[in-house]
C-alpha cells in the first residue's frame, strides 16, 4: 500500500503521456476557501509533516498539507485522489473529455466492509449528465481509476432562480420531508431569502457559508437521525460548489464501514465518493448562506480548524449525544457568537427511566449513561435536523429583523453581509443500497420508525481501532482516564427514585388495607 500511495503521488506531479486531460488535484483547484496551490500532497506515514495524531488516521490515505505560510488553513484535507477529469462524459467503459478524447475508465474497488455499492442504476444515473471525476491515472494499465465521480449539472445558478420565500407550513421541515425526504426526487435550488431591494444578481465567486444536513439511511435501523456538517468555500464561475470543504466528524475510535474518516474534505468527495459519499445511501439538504464578505465563514473554518486539531489529540472524544456531528459543528458557531434559541433537553425524566431500565437490560452503566445522554442533551446539539431547523429559521429571523434580542458582534456580521439564502435538495444517487428519507426530529420518532423488538434492527458492526498511547500527549491520556460521567451519582440517583417509588406503593397499598385501629371505630 505505501509503495502504491507513493507512485500515485508521484503520477500526479508528472505529465501524463497520452492523458492531458487528467489534471492535478492541486492545480488551479479551491479547498474552500483556500488555493489548493497553497497545498502539497502526501500520506500519513510522512515523517516530517508534523501532527503525528492527524496523520497516523491516514496512513494509507492522501491527503493535502498546507504549505508554510497558508493562513487559516486546515491542518490538512482528506483529498483520496492526486488527479481529477475535470470534464467529461461516461458511457459506462471510457470518460469522454471535453476535448474530444478518451479515457478508459475503472472503478476504485468496493472495501470489503460496505455492504453495497456502484450499479447499472449508479452508471444510468451518470450516464445522463457530464461528470468530474477524482481518482488517478494507470499508467500500466493506461486507464484513469475513479473514486469520486461528480454531476457536473449539481450548480447554485443563484441568479437566475425566483424568490421563494418560506412561509406558514412551507417551512424548513417541509423542505427536507418532502416527498419523502427527496431521495428519489430531482436535485432542486430554492431562493428563500435575499436582500430587501437587492436586484437578482450573478453571485458568482461570493463565498458562503452552509450548513449540510443528510437524512436517515434505508438500511441502518441506528442511522435514522441523519448527519451535520458545515461547509466553506465560493460559488464558482458556473454556480459550481464540488470544491468546497466540509468539517465532517464522525467518531474516531472505530472503524467506518465505508472507509469515512473524520476530516476536512471537498464537497464533491463527502458527498459522491464511491464508498464512502453520503449521497451513495441518503438523500441530504443544504442551506446556503451566500456572504458579500468572507469573514464569518473564515471565522468559522479558523475555529474549527482548531477543533480538528484537538479531536485527533484526543483532547475530547466523539458522543453520539454530547460531541456528536451536530454538536461539536454547532459549538464552534456558538462560541463565535450565533445564540440561536435553545430548546431545551428531551425529558429528563424519561432519562433516568432509560438509564435504569437500559443498564438492566443489557447489565451494562454504559448503556444506561448512553440512554441518559440522549434525553438530556441540548436537541440543537443532539439532532442534525433540529439544528438545521432551528439554525436555519434563526438565521432568516435574524435577516428580517425578528431575532428577538439584542445581536452578538458576529450575528451583525451576518446580518450585514448575507446576500441571499438558498436552500438545495440533493437527491440519493441510485446504486444497490437500498433508499434513504428523511432525518427524524426527535427520539419519539426515530424510535417509531425502528422495529419494536431491537433483536430485529439492521445494525452495521464496526471494528474497534484504539488510539496508540505513544501518540497520546498528558491531555490526552486525562481524557481517557476521566469519566465524563458521574456515573455512581447517576446510580445513587436512580436508586433513590426507586427507593421513593417503591415506599409511595407500599403506601397505597397500606391505605388500600383495613388497618387494626379503624376496625376497632
Amino acid at each position: 500500500m505505501r509503495t502504491f500511495l507513493s507512485g500515485i503521488i508521484l503520477a500526479a506531479t508528472t505529465a501524463q503521456a497520452g492523458a492531458a486531460p487528467v489534471h492535478s488535484a492541486l492545480g488551479g483547484e479551491q479547498f474552500g476557501l483556500q488555493p489548493a496551490d497553497n497545498f502539497r500532497l502526501a500520506n500519513g506515514r510522512c515523517t516530517d509533516c508534523g501532527q503525528k495524531p492527524a496523520l497516523w488516521y491516514f496512513q494509507d490515505e492522501l491527503i493535502a498539507l498546507p504549505l508554510a505560510g497558508a493562513k487559516d488553513a486546515p491542518g490538512l484535507v482528506w483529498l483520496g485522489s492526486p488527479q481529477l477529469v475535470p470534464q467529461a462524459r461516461f458511457d459506462g467503459k471510457s470518460l469522454h473529455t471535453a476535448d474530444g478524447g478518451a479515457l478508459q475508465f475503472r472503478l476504485a474497488p468496493k472495501i470489503a466492509s460496505n455492504r453495497s455499492y456502484f450499479d447499472a442504476s449508479s452508471e444510468a444515473f451518470f450516464r445522463q449528465r457530464e461528470v468530474r471525476v477524482r481518482g488517478h491515472w494507470d499508467e500500466a494499465g493506461q486507464q484513469f481509476v475513479a473514486r469520486t465521480i461528480w454531476p457536473r449539472d449539481y450548480v447554485i445558478d443563484a441568479g437566475q432562480l425566483p424568490l421563494q420565500p418560506l412561509s406558514g407550513g412551507d417551512d424548513l421541515q417541509g423542505f427536507v420531508r418532502h416527498a419523502e425526504g427527496g431521495a428519489r426526487a430531482e436535485y432542486a435550488v430554492r431562493k428563500v431569502w435575499q436582500r430587501p431591494g437587492a436586484a437578482p444578481a450573478d453571485l458568482a465567486g461570493k463565498p458562503v457559508l452552509a450548513m449540510m444536513l443528510s437524512g436517515a439511511q434505508g438500511d441502518d435501523d441506528e442511522a435514522y437521525g441523519g448527519h451535520f456538517a458545515i461547509a466553506t468555500g465560493r460559488l464558482g464561475p458556473q454556480g459550481e460548489w464540488s470544491d468546497w470543504l466540509v468539517n465532517n466528524f464522525y467518531g474516531l475510535d472505530s472503524y467506518s464501514e465505508k472507509g469515512i474518516v473524520a476530516s476536512a474534505l471537498p464537497a464533491d468527495n463527502y458527498l459522491m465518493d464511491l464508498n464512502s459519499g453520503q449521497q451513495y445511501y441518503r438523500p441530504s439538504y443544504m442551506l446556503v448562506a451566500v456572504l458579500k464578505d468572507p469573514r464569518t465563514a473564515q471565522a468559522y473554518q479558523a475555529n474549527v480548524n482548531q477543533v480538528f486539531r484537538e479531536f485527533y489529540a484526543h483532547h475530547f472524544t466523539y458522543q453520539h449525544a454530547a460531541a456528536n456531528c451536530t454538536g461539536i459543528n454547532v459549538d464552534v458557531l456558538r462560541k463565535l457568537g450565533w445564540q440561536w434559541p435553545l430548546q431545551g433537553p428531551t425529558n429528563r425524566l424519561k432519562a433516568v427511566g432509560a438509564f435504569a431500565y437500559m443498564a438492566a437490560k443489557d447489565l451494562s452503566v454504559a448503556s444506561g449513561r448512553k440512554a441518559f445522554s440522549y434525553f438530556t442533551e441540548e436537541q440543537t446539539r443532539l439532532h442534525p435536523a433540529v439544528a438545521f431547523d432551528a439554525l436555519g429559521q434563526d438565521l432568516l429571523n435574524v435577516l428580517g429583523g425578528q431575532a428577538g434580542r439584542q445581536l452578538s458582534g458576529f450575528e451583525q456580521q451576518l446580518l450585514s453581509d448575507v446576500e441571499a439564502v438558498l436552500l438545495v435538495r440533493i437527491p440519493q444517487v441510485p446504486s444497490s443500497r437500498a433508499f434513504g428519507s428523511a432525518p427524524a426530529y426527535s427520539i419519539d420518532e426515530f424510535m417509531a420508525r425502528a422495529p419494536a423488538d431491537r433483536s430485529n434492527w439492521q445494525v452495521v458492526p464496526t471494528q474497534p481501532r484504539p488510539f496508540p498511547e505513544a501518540l497520546m500527549d498528558e491531555q490526552a491520556k486525562k481524557n481517557l482516564q476521566a469519566s465524563a460521567w458521574p456515573v455512581a451519582a447517576l446510580v445513587l440517583l436512580v436508586a433513590a427514585i426507586g427507593t421513593a417509588w417503591s415506599w409511595r406503593r407500599r403506601q397505597r397499598l397500606r391505605a388500600a388495607v383495613p388497618h387494626p385501629e379503624r376496625l376497632r371505630a
